[in-house]
């Protein structure tokens, strides 16, 4: 367990509000996990029926998690990228089955299968063969700020010959596209780019004018700068069973992991997702395009810990019972999101603490907690 100090855990409760059940049961599980901030949020009907903040975004200065605190989602920003390129589907400007080489300005192909075209299809489902093996050696990430490699440079210099970080080996696996599941966020850095260049601004904009402004998502940023000090959460680490705060990081792939947002705003999103596109009287997708994503596949390499892999959505069991979801996860950041369309609800938790066993326990076992809404009377 974390040495917090007392009190760390204590939700950080409006004064109309009185703590119930369920904040206790929050607050216990975030002490058993060492998890200095958290906030958590549930979704029905595309409305957000829950949103609250537990503990602290700054633990120093004891600057507690409100429902308005933004925090870095990490992976879990690929569903927003997925979400706008799927609405670029939608307006017909591509196709899923379609290399997407054609809209490059660069050359694209795994090398060991120069004849097997990468398509939207392969980058949305991990499926690409473009491999994170080099990312990782490399680490491109900023501490404490935004990145300042451009990522048409980042990609070039990875994915071309010739380019500086290129190595086939590393760059991308021995599979062809479409033959074996290999997590990407260089892959998701790429789809990104492209719905950039497809949809004639950048994703920042096409998801501020089309997802964020519509949703009225009045915290969610996908830069550092342009994420407030007042609002900011900082990262911790788990060291010697002790919390190490530090700095933000920015990396130049922000479409696989760039996103801060509060839970109020992104509960916004995910009762959308989970209410077939559309949540406070506004559709972001059609409700056959979110069923797309929601079509679970089992392709090769997929880990025994997934039951399947969507178009952006993953899928995983729940108190064993098979689920959408998508974590997220960086030095000082765990977060997870849940949708159940049948039931058209989903759930949001974050952190601002690394995965740990005991977390991720705690994460679920607070996931699990507020979908029993739909199951009994919530409190």
């Amino acid at each position: 367990m974390l040495s917090l100090g007392a009190g760390a855990c204590v939700p950080a409760l409006g004064q109309s509000q009185q703590q119930t059940p369920l904040d206790d049961f929050i607050v216990a599980e975030m002490s058993k996990a060492g998890i200095v901030g958290l906030a958590a949020g549930f979704a029905k009907d595309g409305e957000v029926r829950f949103a609250r903040g537990y503990g602290f975004a700054n633990l120093a200065n004891r600057r507690p998690v409100h429902v308005d605190t933004m925090f870095h989602i990490a992976s879990v920003t690929k569903l927003v990228t997925a979400t706008a390129a799927m609405r670029l589907v939608e307006e017909k400007k591509l196709v899923l089955d379609q290399p997407v080489a054609a809209y490059l300005d660069f050359p694209l192909a795994n090398p060991a299968y120069a004849d097997v075209s990468i398509t939207f299809r392969h980058l949305l489902m991990h499926l690409s063969s473009i491999s994170d093996a080099k990312y990782y050696e490399i680490d491109l990430r900023t501490a404490g700020a935004d990145s300042t490699l451009a990522l048409d440079d980042f990609l070039k210099s990875y994915l071309v010959p010739g380019g500086r970080y290129y190595t086939p080996s590393t760059c991308f696996s021995d599979r062809a596209p479409g033959a074996a599941w290999d997590y990407c966020n260089v892959g998701y850095g790429l789809l990104g780019y492209l719905v950039s260049r497809i949809g004639g601004e950048s994703l920042i904009r096409q998801t501020t004018r089309h997802i964020f402004t519509p949703l009225n998502m009045r915290h969610t940023s996908w830069t550092i700068r342009d994420t407030p000090k007042r609002l900011r959460t900082t990262p911790y680490d788990v060291v010697d069973g002790a919390p190490l705060p530090l700095e933000p990081v920015g990396f130049p792939d922000a479409g696989a992991g760039m996103l801060r947002t509060s839970i109020e705003d992104f509960m916004r999103f995910i009762a959308a997702c989970a209410n077939g596109g559309s949540a406070h009287h506004t559709r972001i997708l059609q409700a056959d395009t979110l069923s797309q994503m929601f079509e679970m596949k089992a392709p090769p390499l997929l880990p025994e810990w997934l039951t399947g892999q969507g178009l952006g959505w993953m899928e995983s069991k729940l108190d064993g019972e098979p689920m959408p979801e998508h974590f997220g996860g960086d030095p000082g950041v765990f977060t997870a999101v849940y949708a159940a369309p049948a039931t058209r609800s989903g759930v949001a938790v974050f952190t601002n603490t690394s995965a740990t066993a005991a977390s991720k326990a705690a994460v679920k076992a607070i996931a699990s907690r507020l979908l029993l809404r739909d199951r009994e009377p919530f409190a």
